[in-house]
């Protein structure tokens, strides 16, 4: 469920004022240091209001979108230990997460490059360019949730078996839908 707000699409249950002033409608391309300070700043600033919404399922990760601009789409992911994605990229759109509770690991890939790993603690965020590719599991034994931000907004991801599998281009893929496609037929994720 959502609530227009100016140019944006905001969750109806994030009332705190500091979200519409964070999100930039006439911004129409976010740069990945943007999205993480994004992240960030939400994750940190809205924590009680995201706990408020965050839920958890055992048969798969939950996941609601937060807000929808032109330029940017927010997220609040939970994950329970042993959850993850495939690996994936976002279609040429970039990206950031900042983790709001536990811990998650990420291996991830430029074409061409090795296969790295990192883990991400409460607080910690990182933002990508189009050209990365990744793989995000909570690897712990408690429970993590993460926002997460991209831009363009509404563009596919595109699934892997494996991170050995990136081409050596990640060309770009159509965004979905426009916002104003969504205000006249909106869905839920």
């Amino acid at each position: 469920m959502t609530a227009s707000v100016s140019d944006a699409e905001v969750h109806a249950d994030l009332t705190d004022p500091l979200l519409p002033d964070l999100l930039h409608p006439g911004r129409h391309l976010w740069t990945p240091r943007e999205l993480r300070d994004l992240t960030s700043t939400v994750a940190s600033e809205l924590t009680t209001s995201l706990l408020r919404i965050l839920r958890y399922t055992e048969q798969e990760r939950w996941w609601a979108r937060l807000a929808l601009t032109e330029g940017v789409e927010l997220w609040l992911l939970s994950w329970l230990p042993g959850q993850q994605t495939e690996p994936h990229d976002h279609g040429g759109a970039a990206g950031s997460f900042t983790v709001l509770t536990g811990e998650l690991a990420e291996f991830y890939r430029y074409p061409g490059g090795p296969i790295r790993s990192q883990s991400h603690t409460v607080g910690s965020a990182v933002g990508f360019g189009a050209g990365r590719a990744h793989q995000v599991l909570n690897l712990s034994k408690a429970p993590a949730a993460s926002v997460h931000a991209y831009s363009p907004p509404l563009v596919p991801t595109r699934e892997y078996a494996s991170l050995t599998d990136i081409p050596a281009e990640i060309p770009p893929l159509p965004a979905h839908r426009s916002l104003a496609d969504l205000r006249k037929d909106p869905v839920e994720p």
